[in-house]
Parts: C-alpha cells; structure tokens; sequence
C-alpha cells in the first residue's frame, strides 16, 4: 500500500478502461467534492446516453465551468493542468488525472474543511487512491 507522500494517481490510469474511469471521475466530481462542502448539480440532460469518454469530458467540462470561477478554482485549475500536462497521459485518462489533481487542489479551500492545507491534500490523495483501489478490484486490474 502506498503512503500518502508517493502516491501518483496518474500512473494507474492508463490501466482502466473508460468505464472504470467513469466512476473514478464521477466519484471525484460527485462525492469527494461535495464532502467538502462544494456545491455542483450536473445536468442529466447532457449526459445522458453519452459513452463514458464523451460523458467524463461532459461533466468535468460541467464541474470546472461551475467551480473555477473564485480564487480557490482558478488556482486549482492552473495548479491541476501544469500537473497534468507534466504527466504527460493522453485521452481519457489525462482528463481523469486532471480531474483527480483539480479536485484535489480544489478540495482545501472548501467550507467544511477543518484540518490544515497540506493534511487535507494528503487526505484528498488517499481517499482518491483508496477509490481507485477499489474500482480496480472491481474490474480485475493490478495496480
């Protein structure tokens, strides 16, 4: 199991398919973001019937256009996309390394967060590897 300190989500994405991705990326946007006290409603009507790499790239474009618009989501967007851009994935799973890395960024400045900056990455990270781990499972990839 990795500690919090060496884990680097964007070296397992490229192993699932968009399926998995999917709900990696929904349980990013939809969950683990909420937890935080962030508000966002997707629309169902854009989503709906779309395959899982055209509706990842719906609703992350949904959940930034909601989000980035106060300082907390334009740092967080700057911060995700140079981070991302630096990992160097392609497709479906660079946005879902950006999306991970956004809502991390993301994540601190949130209204119910209570704990410190850096204590609240480190735990944004391992809920997000604890996710990934899971879905993996789910799908009988080896991380």
């Amino acid at each position: 199991m990795s500690t919090t300190s060496d884990i680097e989500l964007h070296t397992y994405f490229p192993r699932f398919p968009d399926e998995a991705l999917k709900e990696f990326v929904e349980w990013c946007v939809l969950d683990q973001v909420i937890e935080a006290g962030y508000e966002f409603t997707p629309e169902p009507k854009k989503l709906a019937d779309l395959e899982p790499a055209y509706y990842i790239e719906e609703l992350v474009d949904q959940f930034v256009k909601a989000t980035r618009n106060s300082i907390e989501g334009g740092l967080a967007i700057f911060l995700a996309g140079k981070e991302a851009d630096g990992n160097a994935l392609k497709g479906i799973p660079i946005v879902a390394d950006f999306v991970s890395l956004y809502v991390k960024y993301l994540i601190p400045k949130g209204p119910k967060n209570t704990l410190s900056s850096d204590d609240k990455l480190a735990e944004a990270v391992q809920e997000q590897f604890d996710k990934l781990s899971e879905i993996a499972t789910k799908y009988n990839i080896q991380m």
